[in-house]
């Protein structure tokens, strides 16, 4: 069967690394063990009803859930690959208490922060997944990184992405000048440029929101939520409800057709007031993407998302992100 021609995402980041003159091809050469990292997730998950790896692994995570099985192939694969890629300083998993030394004698310059398996609650039922990831430029000179290099505002990431698997497998990423994403071709192994320069609508059609926890919201958080399901046709509303309860797969589908998605903090769980989502391993690499995509992201009271600076490795945000005008709007309720 006749394929035409495209541009693979190894070939797109070789082009983009020829406009900067200066750069050393390291985030390249990061960015690709990544793939090799997803690529290899991603055949597992295809393979998993097959394969025994769904279902509980017996474990839990630091955030005190049960890990599924899935959870860990993705986490292992992506430590294996990247401790020894000679990029890395450091890393840390959402699945991990502490961080993650990489091998001795390969330390680099970036920090990686990674959720493995976003939307893990889902995959006993064959819902979308996908691994997200958030890099820095490390703070300490040299030798190992420790937690100072991986406690840094999202508005100094120098990379963000994610890696979705659903009905195909794609990875969209951001180095700073845009969004891009690539569609894996299985039968030839290479992800191909399928979404250049993804621009997110202004004004978004769907809402993504637990909406079983409404009651338990701030009330100004649930009277602006309450707006998008008012009936307004300049703004073409109400807004159609769409909520997977994977965040990944979630954002996904409101970065491409235009949306919202809110999490805010949970009124009725004063141990974890601000709900369940992480800001190093999902909120400011989410809001990176968007931003560069045209969108924004923001807490539930206000605050940029991108402007936080964490305190602890696995600090949690309420989280509003999505089209620019919908979140503009957001704000003139939750201020």
């Amino acid at each position: 069967m006749h394929r035409p021609l495209g541009i693979t995402v190894i070939r797109h980041i070789v082009d983009s690394q020829r406009l900067h003159p200066e750069a050393t091809g390291d985030l390249s050469g990061l960015l690709n063990e990544l793939i090799v990292a997803g690529k290899t997730i991603s055949a597992e998950v295809n393979m998993a009803g097959l394969a025994d790896v769904l279902g509980m692994s017996g474990k839990t995570n630091i955030q005190g859930e049960e890990v599924q099985k899935l959870d860990e192939f993705a986490n292992n694969t992506i430590k294996k690959r990247m401790a020894r890629c000679g990029y890395l300083c450091i890393m840390a998993s959402e699945e991990e208490e502490d961080v993650i030394a990489v091998k001795e004698g390969y330390e680099g310059k970036y920090t990686l922060a990674f959720d493995p398996l976003d939307g893990s609650s889902n995959i006993d039922v064959n819902v979308n997944i996908g691994t997200i990831f958030s890099v820095h430029r490390r703070k300490s000179a040299s030798g190992q990184g420790g937690l100072g290099d991986l406690l840094q505002k999202g508005s100094e990431q120098v990379a963000a992405g994610y890696i979705l698997y659903g009905s195909s497998t794609m990875m969209v990423f951001t180095t700073g000048e845009g969004v891009q994403g690539f569609t894996l071709d299985p039968s030839v192994g290479e992800f191909y440029l399928s979404h250049p320069d993804i621009r997110t609508p202004e004004r978004g059609k769907y809402l993504s929101a637990n909406e079983g926890n409404s009651k338990f919201w701030m009330e100004n958080v649930r009277a602006y939520i309450d707006s998008l399901k008012e009936e307004d046709k300049e703004k073409g509303r109400p807004y159609s409800a769409r909520y997977i309860g994977s965040l990944v797969a979630d954002f996904h589908r409101n970065l491409i057709a235009g949306g919202i998605f809110a999490y805010p903090r949970d009124t009725k769980n004063p141990e974890k007031p601000y709900g369940k989502l992480r800001l190093l391993y999902e909120a400011a690499p989410l809001a990176m993407l968007i931003e560069q995509a045209g969108g924004r992201a923001v807490t539930d009271d206000g605050i940029n998302i991108l402007d936080i600076e964490p305190s602890e490795l696995h600090e949690r945000v309420p989280l509003i992100i999505g089209s620019k005008l919908d979140v503009d709007e957001a704000e003139t309720f939750l201020k």
